[in-house]
């Protein structure tokens, strides 16, 4: 594949910064969350939000859908939900004088999928949602159905400790690229939405690119190149998280999967572009890692007892793994392009 010229960079990192200024009208004081919300996406990754409620995360979605100007649908999850809700049922029909099913399809066919409060629907419904997230399709009857092109599922939950909640199975949560954290505002970001903002109306932005633009940068993202000596770090990284291969992973019951690693290289890229860069950097790599990471480890029962959090131990798994190996690993036997 054909490596990003300095050209094509630069005039991707001006729709980039419109794209980022006007995410960050949509919710103020969140720059950091935005620009990884906007990575994730250039990745082509599926991003779950976790925050308290009234923290912006569902305005922050439709923010990015309007900016975007793709179809977007909002699902709210719920107890009740059926899996068939969400991926559409045959519905029996009348044609020339026949009656016949016919699939109708259901809220998941769109470009951007706002899986609102995901964690309050049955673990059934949520499920449903594996095959869309990988193959990018549903399969409803023995018929597979394909799904639009760019497809993301950008899903809300609240805090697992919240009642009336379901935690997400661990095969789901691998299959999102990023999981971000929403945090509270500060006293200068509550005032200004206080003072910007009316209860009960959205902010208005206008698109800043049309699909056929924004669909030109994904494939660009996957044309920026990953050095050699990256690719090391990031399988470095990811075999540090399983027990015994590092002092950090004291604490990791399971570590990450291969899928995290493929998740990061395709993360530092998106970040690299971000960036105006050619080329994806260990600093790219370190940036992205604790939203690739913090969902696809299992903590065993004593750090939980001790209060260490997946973060505390990330951090120190960063501290601990060198960028440059003293000696090749065997991990990196048979690695590939992320490509």
């Amino acid at each position: 594949m054909e490596h990003a010229t300095e050209t094509e960079i630069v005039e991707a990192a001006q729709h980039l910064r419109s794209l980022s200024a006007g995410m960050n009208e949509v919710l103020f004081g969140q720059r950091e969350l935005i620009d990884l919300v906007i990575t994730g996406v250039l990745a082509r990754g599926h991003i779950l939000l976790e925050g308290l409620p009234g923290l912006g995360k569902t305005e922050l979605v439709k923010g990015l859908s309007k900016l975007l100007h793709l179809g977007t649908k909002r699902i709210q999850f719920t107890p009740d939900l059926l899996p068939g809700d969400i991926t559409g049922n045959p519905v029996l029909q009348e044609t020339n004088g026949r009656r016949e099913f016919v699939f109708q399809p259901g809220p998941l066919f769109t470009n951007i999928v706002l899986a609102d409060e995901i964690n309050r629907a049955s673990p059934k419904t949520q499920s449903a949602l594996l095959e869309a997230m990988q193959e990018r399709r549903v399969t409803v009857l023995g018929q597979t159905h394909e799904l639009p092109s760019p497809f993301f599922v950008l899903a809300t939950q609240n805090p697992i400790e919240l009642e009336g909640t379901y935690p997400l199975p661990e095969a789901q949560l691998d299959r999102f690229l990023f999981k971000l954290e929403v945090t509270r505002n500060d006293i200068d970001t509550l005032q200004r939405i206080v003072s910007q903002r009316e209860l009960g109306t959205e902010p208005q932005v206008d698109p800043v690119m049309g699909a056929e633009t924004f669909q030109s940068l994904l494939d660009l993202t996957r044309r920026i190149y990953l050095p050699d000596v990256v690719a090391n770090y990031i399988a470095r990284l990811v075999d540090a998280t399983h027990p015994g291969r590092s002092a950090a992973a004291q604490g990791i019951r399971y570590g990450s999967s291969p899928r995290a690693a493929l998740a990061m290289a395709s993360g530092a890229k998106a970040r690299a572009l971000m960036n105006g860069r050619v080329n994806a950097s260990f600093e790219d790599v370190k940036a992205i890692a604790p939203a690739v990471l913090r969902h696809r480890i299992v903590l065993d029962y004593n750090a939980r007892v001790e209060g260490r959090g997946a973060g505390d131990i990330l951090r120190a798994l960063l501290d601990e793994v060198p960028f440059q190996a003293t000696s090749t690993p065997k991990v990196l036997a048979g690695s590939t392009n992320t490509d």
